[in-house]
């Protein structure tokens, strides 16, 4: 087992995009959470359907898809590359696959969290003159608190651990798009790099523990402030 500069580099840049992806992802799935939780339109089912489609379908699949929208040639691709961004084979690839193969994930959790909150509550909150939005801060916001955590944990698990959209969508540039999962394929592919893909493995579970460990955590010190403990 060991951990050379390879390692160290494809860890920090599945770090980097595992934080992305969740710091942008979190809001965009508390809203749709809170969408098919809490209000009704035509078209929820297909909404549904399409949030939870990555989990159904082949991350190989999912990767193409990704790239056949936004690869150079193509027209979203294009309009982005106007502005200054570029998707295919880039590290803000990655955060885009990861982001789409673990929204499903967080999605579920929070609106499980949203469908565990009695109504009644935020209907009183209202009743006493409190604005919807401010309701939605100070009620339903605390005590949907553990469902966002979780729904957080499980997308940066998700993107620490992608690979099949990742590969297919931005390929294995070492330094540039190259996580630590293809960096694991990578060195079982070449004779005697198993000891450089057990270390890097230790390095994934360690990583996985550690954002594990520290949402337990902060889930106990949301469940005593909602509590009124300390």
């Amino acid at each position: 087992m060991t951990f050379d500069s390879v390692a160290w580099e494809a860890l920090r840049l599945s770090l980097w995009v595992a934080v992305w992806a969740t710091l942008i992802a979190v809001p965009l799935a508390l809203w749709v959470a809170w969408l098919l939780a809490r209000r009704e339109f035509w078209g929820k089912s297909l909404l549904n359907a399409l949030v939870h489609l990555p989990l159904v379908l082949p991350p190989v699949v999912t990767g193409y898809v990704l790239l056949t929208l936004f690869s150079p040639a193509a027209p979203a691709g294009a309009a982005l590359a106007v502005v200054g961004l570029s998707l295919a084979f880039k590290w803000t690839g990655a955060v885009l696959a990861a982001i789409v193969m673990g929204f499903p994930l967080m999605v579920r959790a929070m609106r499980l969290a949203f469908e565990a909150v009695d109504p009644k509550l935020e209907d009183a909150a209202a009743t006493l003159g409190a604005p919807r939005s401010a309701v939605f801060i100070r009620v339903t916001l605390p005590l949907i608190a553990p469902g966002i955590l979780a729904g957080a944990v499980m997308g940066f698990a998700k993107a620490m651990g992608e690979f099949g959209a990742t590969i297919t969508f931005v390929a294995n540039i070492p330094g540039q798009t190259q996580t630590l999962p293809i960096a694991i394929w990578t060195a079982l592919q070449i004779p005697g790099g198993e000891a450089a893909a057990a270390g890097m493995a230790v390095l994934s579970c360690v990583v996985a523990l550690g954002a594990v460990l520290a949402s337990e955590a902060l889930a106990r010190r949301v469940a005593l402030r909602i509590g009124g403990g300390r």
